[in-house]
């Protein structure tokens, strides 16, 4: 192809080939795309009940669109975040037992739901200085990058079952824990322990307290 667009001689044949490659690729598009506005035309009116999830880092319209088709947007369904997880596939499995290896089959819904959460989570570790950009790379160092970015999948799909369910914003309740690990303490001083910590620090307030 890069030869041809630089004047190289193609054969009938080759050009054949080319052309109708292209115009398959091309319909493949159409299909995808009409598949997608299809999609966007039949979430339309239940939007409002996810619509807020596309806040979550890494989370795209198109993609909250079809991790609502398979999880729905009743999250009583599920007894917990846990059990949601679960029957995605993302739980952390303990998979031997006695020696024996058990399976770790995932659910149907898994097998669609689980490789689009991880894509979302490889998208969400992107921006620098992000929150699951810093969660990713504390996890990683411990357990590396497959168990890091499931990690991060499972803490989106949390996020999301919470999300839906109460109708809150993203807002994870270790936020400012963890991404302000040291907080500045702010100094409170009263006049006496202001001239304490002046005399403290070497002063003479002798003057300041003759004045006062």
């Amino acid at each position: 192809i890069l030869d041809a667009l630089h004047g190289f001689h193609i054969e009938s044949d080759q050009h054949f080939k080319l052309e109708y490659s292209k115009n398959h690729m091309d319909y493949l598009d159409s299909l995808i795309d009409a598949c997608e506005i299809e999609m966007v035309k039949r979430a339309y009116p239940i939007k409002d009940s996810f619509q807020h999830i596309t806040s979550i880092p890494g989370i795209s319209s198109l993609s909250a669109i079809i991790i609502i088709s398979e999880i729905g947007i009743d999250m009583t369904q599920f007894e917990s975040d846990k059990q949601l997880v679960s029957w995605a596939g993302l739980s952390p499995a303990n998979n031997e037992s006695a020696g024996k290896k058990k399976s770790v089959r995932i659910s149907k819904a898994g097998q669609y739901l689980k490789p689009l959460l991880v894509q979302c989570a490889l998208s969400a570790i992107k921006s620098k200085d992000s929150y699951f950009y810093k969660k990713y790379h504390s996890i990683k160092k411990r357990r590396g990058h497959k168990k890091a970015i499931i990690a991060i999948a499972r803490m989106i799909l949390v996020s999301i079952y919470h999300m839906i369910l109460t109708g809150e914003i993203f807002n994870p309740s270790d936020y400012e824990t963890f991404m302000n690990p040291n907080p500045k303490k702010s100094l409170n001083f009263t006049v006496e322990s202001a001239l304490f910590f002046l005399q403290q620090s070497g002063f003479d307030i002798s003057l300041i307290q003759a004045n006062s």
